[in-house]
């Protein structure tokens, strides 16, 4: 039996241990150590160059670390001989800039990893897609390219994109920070209904709506260190530490 194929109730499904970075001499993260169960929604927030967003990459290793150790799944991300490829088909990832390929229609769009990575026929990844495509709201822009849609429209295709993988966890690294306001909660709402789903999510943002809505767990970080993990009524209603209350009066104030 596989790592991949092991019962992984006993476990979380992604556990970070004592994980740091640097990037030459600069130390991004320090001793980072937290985990997400099966089912569990965590939002990781806190001020800009904080390494929110490198933990989050680390997790799928689009970004390397230097100490410590990630594993998804029973997977580990460090061993030499994981197939990152295919462990990464598994780890749904929505970026900032929605990174969809803006010379294919959103069907190919959709299509594309499912056919090169997963071995699906044409047929069967096209239904696959379009049935996402309806479940986000978009079914009638099957034909139409990314830079014909709006920012809102094309972060639900990335969503849809990344679910057609059938992954087992999604990580959202500040999905609504690049979108026009008006367009923020239409991606939010489809976070929220994949939540309600069972879906196990990890996400960088600054939406405190969002994790007050859905998150089972906060975790703050400021300077590379995660500085709270807590549940999120901990976290909103009684903050441990003083950098946090600082972060949640400037950011709830708006």
């Amino acid at each position: 039996m596989t790592a991949s194929a092991m019962p992984q109730a006993a476990g979380p499904m992604i556990d970070i241990d004592q994980v740091s970075k640097w990037y030459g001499d600069f130390q991004v993260l320090t001793n980072c150590t937290t985990n997400v169960a099966k089912g569990d929604v965590v939002v990781v927030c806190g001020p800009s160059g904080s390494g929110k967003s490198t933990l989050i990459k680390c997790v799928n290793a689009l970004e390397p670390f230097q100490k410590g150790q990630i594993t998804v799944d029973g997977t580990k991300i460090a061993d030499k001989k994981t197939n990152l490829p295919k462990l990464r088909s598994r780890v749904g990832m929505v970026f900032q800039h929605f990174e969809l390929f803006p010379h294919l229609s959103i069907t190919d769009n959709l299509t594309l990893a499912q056919r090169k990575v997963l071995g699906r026929g044409r047929e069967e990844a096209q239904q696959k897609g379009m049935a996402l495509l309806k479940r986000v709201g978009l079914e009638a822009h099957a034909h139409k390219f990314p830079g014909q849609l709006s920012g809102g429209q094309q972060q639900r295709v990335a969503i849809a994109r990344a679910l057609a993988m059938n992954p087992v966890v999604m990580l959202f690294d500040e999905p609504t920070s690049a979108l026009d306001p008006e367009m923020v909660g239409e991606v939010l709402d489809v976070m929220v209904e994949l939540a309600r789903e069972g879906m196990t999510m990890m996400v960088v943002t600054h939406e405190m709506g969002f994790a007050r809505k859905v998150a089972n767990r906060v975790i703050f970080m400021d300077r590379g260190e995660i500085v709270e993990d807590a549940r999120k009524e901990e976290f909103f209603g009684s903050p441990r530490s003083e950098r946090a209350q600082t972060f949640l009066s400037k950011i709830l104030s708006h």
